[in-house]
């Protein structure tokens, strides 16, 4: 049985700065996800990918945004709890028992759910061969696009991460994109840069096509695809890329008895705390009026919901707000030495 003052479901960037804000108020917490890594999709989906809407940092990565966050959490020791799903939980007398995918129990008085979409994983190539050579030679996202370099690579898909890849790999690889449409989906100026990498034949563009079969092996050697007319083409492949976007899935938190809205979950305002008490749900799977998916907002809702965390934690406290800038106890908790 593990005790905390607060349990957060999602260790995506929401998440972990959830723990920051509790952790300066003097609370415990134990973060669970169900992905191999902290970061959430913007470690999933776009970890090299840049992101300008971060308050004073002009631009970062998704993993560079994540690193930054469990380098601020560092002096919290809260554990992050990777690889696991809360299956189950159950309240009484005002303590939440939580119960994992890896059999392990937790018991709070506080649960934050801020869990994204929910749980997610690809959407991937229909050949079962392809299955024993996903984390080799077959993807669905980009983790080190430098392992990448000096390869044959087909990319398959017609959105922006498709195509954003296929421009960036086309520097210093050989780069088929190949996509069941002839029309692609993606933002003007790159449309146009891929029809200039093109004509450079510094791109291979098949459409409309999809991947057929693969070479027997233990190798990925070539692939062959096939348009709607059954005409099948031969290419020489190392690395195969997926990008067909996400199946979004709630999972367990479905059948919690929360106020549900679709597949997002309605708040207050005033502590972003659902129709449960002692839950509260944060980032992109809350929904109130003028709700934005932004990280920004995110954050503000973290900052909201750990006042009302260390409330019910620590009930027979006076919660006082404090600046970082100014109170020594909050520096003493965050380690700063003057």
């Amino acid at each position: 049985m593990i005790k905390t003052d607060v349990v957060i479901i999602g260790a995506g960037p929401v998440g972990l700065f959830a723990v920051h804000q509790l952790g300066i108020k003097g609370l415990k917490s134990e973060v669970i996800d169900n992905l191999d890594k902290a970061g959430g999709q913007c470690i999933e989906l776009y970890p090299d990918k840049p992101i300008y809407d971060i308050p004073a940092v002009p631009k970062c990565s998704g993993k560079s945004l994540t690193d930054n966050l469990l380098e601020q959490i560092k002096p919290f020791g809260s554990k992050i709890h990777l690889n696991e799903r809360v299956q189950e939980i159950k309240e009484d007398k005002g303590l939440w028992t939580l119960k994992t995918s890896n059999n392990k129990t937790f018991t709070t008085p506080n649960i934050i759910i801020a869990g994204g979409v929910g749980s997610f994983e690809p959407r991937k190539l229909p050949l079962k061969e392809l299955t024993k050579f996903e984390g080799k030679s077959v993807f669905y996202s980009v983790t080190d696009k430098t392992s990448f370099k000096n390869k044959k690579i087909s990319i398959f898909g017609g959105g922006d991460s498709a195509l954003d890849w296929a421009l960036e790999f086309a520097k210093y690889s050989k780069v088929t994109l190949i996509h069941r449409r002839n029309e692609f989906r993606g933002a003007p100026h790159t449309l146009k840069e891929l029809e200039k990498l093109k004509a450079e034949g510094k791109i291979t563009i098949k459409t409309p096509f999809q991947i057929d079969s693969i070479n027997e092996g233990k190798e990925i050697k070539f692939i062959n695809i096939k348009n709607d007319d059954e005409k099948t083409e031969k290419i020489e492949t190392d690395i195969i890329l997926g990008f067909f976007g996400l199946i979004m899935q709630l999972g367990p938190i479905a059948e919690w008895g929360l106020n549900m809205d679709k597949k997002t979950i309605k708040v207050n305002t005033e502590n972003f705390q659902t129709n449960k008490p002692g839950i509260f749900a944060i980032g992109d799977i809350c929904t109130y009026p003028g709700k934005l998916k932004l990280i920004l907002s995110g954050f503000h809702e973290a900052a909201l919901a750990s006042v009302e965390c260390f409330k019910r934690a620590r009930p027979n406290e006076k919660y006082r707000f404090q600046f970082t800038t100014s109170s020594k106890e909050i520096q003493d908790r965050l380690g700063i030495k003057k």
